[in-house]
């Protein structure tokens, strides 16, 4: 196992840059998660931190060693794709012994550490099966599998669970964790989907447009997020924001409604600011109760445990999650009273300026 240190790491294909001086420090045996919105960076530094894409600039260091230049099968990591890459003639344990024999690796710990990482993933059975005869998760396992038996210093994920079905996916994030937990692997893993970053991470990045915008514990990020960017993007619905304007009793909206603030910003009064809630600290109250934002209901979301609620207001749509069941129609008006003690308060910039 090993620590990786990334330090003001560029990227650029010609005169569009990709990774704009980006600084991350993954501690020894830590999952980090890299996420952002398609097109973010991601993946790219992912690359070069296993060295398939070169770097413009900056360092990366995998334990003391410096790896600009060191080539992708001397940095003792194993990388697990999107795709499985399985090879369709080789059976599960040849599959997963092959990059030892590639290697020279003794036959008897070739067998082995085979035995163990089937083990450990539940393929045990199926070693003499070849890929078609195996489902998506099984095959995700085996591209774990590959991984696992080389021992590396780094585990690379990139988006491994893209391909699965909902069902299969949160099944595979909890395996994955549990062999994190197991195998105390330094893990770096790429992903767009926030969820899998605030149930799997030890610590997130947050990625945007080749930057860094924040880096911490997932209840952090979500807690205190950096920017508006960051609380719009941690969370599942993500966060309202509604804009307005700071006064002596609170945050005044365009219509007049002035939402309480359990903390006031060192700031003048007048100025410009948004608003953020999150969907869960938004309750329903009687239509014309202070502090309350009016709105119309539009769309109506059963899930069973909790009920989604969009919501027409003043400035764009509100979602809210009820865990209560209400009888409500679309077209009918209603009130939202939001929890000030859960307010953000973000300036024209997008930085958080005053939260609780």
């Amino acid at each position: 196992m090993a620590n990786v240190s990334i330090r003001d790491v560029r990227k650029s294909f010609g005169p569009v840059s990709i990774i704009k001086g980006v600084n991350v420090d993954i501690e020894d045996g830590e999952f980090v998660i890299l996420v952002g919105p398609s097109g973010c960076g991601k993946s790219t530094l992912l690359r070069m931190i296993a060295g398939l894409e070169d770097i413009s600039g900056g360092e990366i260091r995998i334990g003391p060693r410096v790896v600009n230049d060191v080539p992708p099968k001397d940095r003792d990591i194993a990388m697990v794709f999107q795709s499985y890459a399985l090879y369709p003639h080789m059976t599960v344990a040849e599959n997963m012994a092959f990059s030892l024999k590639l290697k020279g690796t003794p036959q008897a710990e070739q067998k082995k550490r085979v035995a163990d990482a089937a083990a450990s993933l539940g393929l045990t059975p199926l070693l003499d099966r070849y890929p078609r005869q195996l489902s998506g998760g099984q095959r995700q396992r085996v591209a774990m599998g590959r991984a696992i038996v080389r021992d590396p210093q780094v585990f690379l994920f990139d988006e491994p669970l893209s391909n699965l079905d909902a069902k299969l996916r949160v099944a595979m994030r909890a395996e994955i964790k549990e062999l994190h937990q197991r195998l105390k692997t330094t893990t770096v893993y790429v992903t767009h989907d926030q969820i899998e970053a605030m149930t799997m991470a030890d610590k997130i990045v947050v990625m945007h447009d080749g930057v860094v915008e924040q880096i911490g514990a997932p209840l952090e990020l979500y807690d205190r997020p950096a920017n508006r960017f960051v609380a719009g993007f941690i969370g599942s619905p993500s966060m309202n924001f509604i804009d307005g304007y700071l006064d002596a009793g609170g945050l005044a909206l365009p219509s007049g409604t002035v939402l309480p603030l359990d903390v006031r910003p060192a700031i003048s009064a007048g100025t410009k600011l948004t608003y953020g809630i999150r969907p869960e600290h938004l309750q329903l109250a009687a239509v014309g109760t202070p502090g309350a934002i009016p709105a119309t209901v539009s769309v109506i979301e059963p899930t069973g445990a909790d009920t989604t609620l969009i919501a027409k207001a003043e400035g764009g749509n509100v979602t809210v999650v009820l865990r209560e069941r209400f009888h409500l129609k679309p077209g009918e008006a209603i009130a939202l009273k939001p929890a000030s003690s859960q307010a953000h308060l973000f300036d024209d910039a997008g930085v958080r300026v005053a939260s609780t």
